[in-house]
């Protein structure tokens, strides 16, 4: 099963999208958005707890050999904060995932892999569950749907020892739905660790469904790992259009999350590993070190310049941990050390 995460939309048609987006929720060349509703009373669900460092590296772990090195969880480079299992599967009921091991991992057992998963959270790593990627075929867009995503992904963490679950739907969501069924996996588990990887056309504005979905859980949310890649020009916060495969693509887009409601604990930066790993938007770790640098030290911009700094910035994410290893870890030993050693 060869499974890639990429966007769909051409360049041209992606801008377009992005400027009418932009201009009807009123933020373009603004930098500003509506403030975020505050978020619904607390839960009292049972106690989960995870450990995410407040600057985090992130990273996909594939669950299928397409020609990247093939890893175990145990394999995984030591900077990866939270990994990312990718994927869930989808099945015959509406919104509930399972997952299957790939046997061409390399795993003797199911209990082998539990066992890497309980090894990676000794060492102070979160292990979550993707749902999604390119050809993921889950949909949550009613009330049982999204019901049935809830109990499918709260037995899988019981079951796995999951430390929770990343979004990472390329096809469209329902912000009503997906947050119900988040808001219902945060009850069964306090500490669940939540991430997102929307593609750059689903984060243009605090109006679109992905962005709303963030925002409506905001007081869980651990990180939304944008996908800066397969996108084509895309614009940024201040009204221009950026390429992508550039840092002032990477700040500018940063900034439309930033100033549109999200904490910058819970904005991450997501990148190929390599050029093997995106069909295009892959950068030189030195890149993303001179965006992290822009956005939480106001140093190393390009032609962007964000009006104020975000110590607090989360950090970044690959896809993949195999690609970065077919590369010589390059990701991991250059951004990771660098995310680490923000203040």
């Amino acid at each position: 099963m060869v499974r890639a995460r990429s966007g769909r939309v051409t360049s041209r048609l992606a801008a377009a999208l992005a400027a009418a987006v932009l201009a009807s929720a009123g933020i373009l060349a603004a930098g500003t958005a509506p403030a975020a509703a505050a978020p619904p009373a607390a839960h009292t669900p049972t106690a989960h707890t995870s450990a995410v460092p407040g600057h985090a590296v992130t990273g996909y772990w594939q669950n299928f050999d397409n020609g990247a090195t093939v890893q175990k969880l145990r394999d995984v480079n030591d900077a990866y904060d939270i990994i990312a299992v990718a994927f869930a599967d989808a099945t015959d009921r509406p919104g509930a995932v399972t997952f299957n091991l790939d046997p061409a991992v390399g795993y003797a057992s199911v209990d082998d892999f539990k066992a890497d998963i309980k090894a990676k959270q000794a060492a102070g790593k979160s292990v979550v569950l993707s749902v999604g990627g390119e050809k993921g075929a889950v949909s949550v867009s009613d009330g049982t749907s999204a019901q049935n995503f809830a109990d499918s992904v709260n037995g899988l963490m019981d079951e796995y020892g999951f430390d929770g679950v990343d979004i990472d739907l390329e096809n469209g969501l329902s912000a009503t739905y997906m947050t119900q069924a988040l808001r219902a996996v945060h009850a069964a588990h306090s500490g669940v660790v939540v991430t997102m990887a929307p593609q750059t056309i689903d984060m243009q504005s605090p109006q679109t469904e992905y962005f709303k979905t963030a925002l409506g859980i905001k007081d869980f949310l651990t990180a939304v790992n944008m996908q800066y890649y397969n996108s084509g020009s895309m614009n940024g916060c201040d009204g221009n259009v950026y390429a992508q495969g550039t840092v002032d693509f990477l700040t500018s887009l940063a900034c439309i999350q930033l100033t549109g409601g999200l904490d910058p604990s819970q904005v991450g930066l997501g990148v190929p590993a390599s050029t093997r790993a995106a069909g295009g938007g892959y950068v030189d770790p030195s890149v993303v070190n001179a965006a992290l640098d822009c956005l939480t030290r106001g140093t190393s911009c390009g032609s962007f310049t964000p009006s104020t700094t975000y110590p607090g910035l989360r950090g970044a994410m690959t896809w993949s941990t195999n690609w970065d290893a077919a590369g010589g870890d390059a990701f991991a030993n250059q951004v990771g050390a660098h995310v680490h050693s923000l203040p």
